[in-house]
């Protein structure tokens, strides 16, 4: 198998890591979404926010010891830093489709709070795997291969000897 079949392989292993964390971190939204929703009088977008959060909170260290534990740790400021600035927009991003649902166009029932909930994550997600793999969590730069020797040739180097040929 060729390099580049290498390459697939390491990045179908990377999105079932990610999408592993990825998915619980999606159960953890939702669960925190619908307590906070059903125990509270907050309103539903405010109950996704925290409960967005709360996922954040997971998804990070699923994310630094499980599906990114190979990459660079040296700069853990850089990457907190990236991964809260990222995480924000998707936050903005998964509870914008969530408040365009229930603001927008007034579909408020616990089944369409959930069914735009899910849908904001599901947009989002894609916006962060992008980011965290390209920004966030950076691939550690490739062992360097030494170069080969460089063969000098000796000017008073006798060849090598060789059969003689017959006349």
């Amino acid at each position: 198998m060729g390099h580049g079949a290498s390459r697939l392989r390491r990045i179908v292993r990377e999105v079932a890591k990610f999408g592993a964390v990825g998915g619980i971190g999606v159960l953890v939204n939702l669960v925190v979404f619908n307590l906070v929703r059903h125990t509270t009088d907050l309103q539903v977008v405010r109950a996704s926010v925290i409960a967005t959060v709360v996922a954040i909170v997971f998804n990070y260290v699923g994310f630094r010891y499980f599906t990114y534990r190979d990459r660079d740790k040296s700069r853990r400021t850089r990457e907190m830093t990236l991964f809260l600035l990222f995480s924000a927009i998707g936050l903005v991003i998964e509870n914008g489709v969530l408040y365009a649902a229930t603001y927008g166009f007034g579909w408020n029932t616990p089944l369409q709070n959930n069914v735009f909930k899910f849908l904001g994550i599901g947009i989002a997600t894609l916006f962060r795997f992008w980011s965290y793999r390209s920004w966030v969590f950076r691939a550690l730069p490739a062992p360097e291969t030494p170069a080969p020797a460089p063969v000098l040739q000796d000017e008073q180097a006798v060849p090598p000897k060789t059969k003689q040929q017959v006349p």
